[in-house]
């Protein structure tokens, strides 16, 4: 997690881990010979424009492990637990700069860019 939240210190990731868990934050982790090599971060929520909807908060893969499928079989787990979970929709925001990522969440995994997300710091 670290490598995707470098602003994050342990005790600061723990913090809000716990509090995030209070509101139905679960994480998965995908294994390779005893090394987590993928893990994601998602929540069951619901509005009026994803309706029932799991939210991919986190994902990454090692910088080693990456183009090894690992992402797409995390993901592909995680769309198998949001159909069986009743949700509609798996959604995903990632970062602007992160234009591999955005193809393979649209050519592989079949996502599509449908909004921005902004945010103001107060």
């Amino acid at each position: 997690m670290k490598q995707l939240r470098t602003d994050l210190t342990l005790g600061r990731y723990m913090e809000l881990a716990h509090d995030m868990r209070k509101e139905g934050y679960l994480l998965f982790a995908l294994s390779v010979e005893d090394e987590i090599v993928s893990l994601a971060g998602v929540r069951k929520s619901i509005n009026f424009y994803n309706k029932h909807h799991l939210f991919v908060y986190d994902l990454v893969t090692n910088p080693t492990q990456r183009s090894s499928g690992h992402g797409e079989r995390l993901l592909d787990y995680i769309h198998s637990y949001a159909k069986r979970t009743g949700a509609e929709y798996v959604a995903l925001e990632s970062g602007i700069m992160r234009s591999k990522a955005h193809r393979f969440y649209e050519s592989k995994m079949g996502y599509e860019k449908w909004c921005y997300s902004f945010r103001k710091k107060i």
